[in-house]
């Protein structure tokens, strides 16, 4: 899969992992993708889905501090929450939403296996043991498409490793080492109650 990466990304991977600040920087990613994806949505159902991809991407949150800790880079890391995710929309037939094509999950199924497997994370059931014990919103579903997928938003043929484009607009394989000034108030704003 192809994924951004600059300073931002490191800034909200240390905010999800400081005591105090990680509910805050949650709520903003959580708030962020969705509204990255409900733009990517067919405009008749992107409000239906909305509670949905906030519940979803809430629980990812989880799947990639828990893909940190067991080692996994920080672009590895949040290249499977955007997997999980694209399982997600493919089984609600959401093929415009995905970010690679439908014939490309099993292979990027397979690079994360082990991962995927000690989670119980499936395509069939993308969050696995990261999903809430009260589940996530519903949201309808349009298997129709599932026929003749469009995916105006995908890009295929990165299914063999993360590719990551940089600040400079370089495509470098692996990811960025990360930077030693990484500064969370970029992407939280803490307040201490008085």
């Amino acid at each position: 899969m192809k994924l951004r990466q600059n300073a931002k990304h490191f800034a909200y991977q240390k905010a999800l992992e400081t005591p105090g600040v990680r509910s805050v920087a949650n709520a903003g990613l959580v708030k962020l993708h969705t509204r990255i994806f409900t733009g990517k949505a067919d405009p008749a159902h992107a409000e239906d889905r909305r509670d949905h991809l906030d519940g979803f991407f809430d629980a990812t949150m989880d799947t990639y501090l828990r893909a940190l800790q067991d080692g996994y880079s920080e672009a590895e890391a949040r290249e499977i929450t955007h997997i999980q995710a694209n399982f997600d929309f493919y089984n609600h037939g959401w093929t415009e939403m995905m970010e690679f094509p439908a014939d490309e999950l099993e292979a990027h199924y397979d690079r994360y296996h082990e991962f995927f497997d000690r989670w119980d994370i499936t395509i069939d059931e993308p969050l696995g043991q990261f999903a809430p014990p009260e589940g996530v919103p519903e949201a309808p579903s349009t298997p129709e498409r599932l026929e003749d997928p469009e995916h105006p938003h995908a890009e295929g043929g990165f299914a063999d490793d993360v590719y990551v484009k940089t600040a400079d607009g370089d495509l470098v394989i692996g990811g960025q080492d990360e930077p030693e000034d990484v500064d969370v108030s970029e992407v939280v704003e803490t307040h201490e109650d008085s």
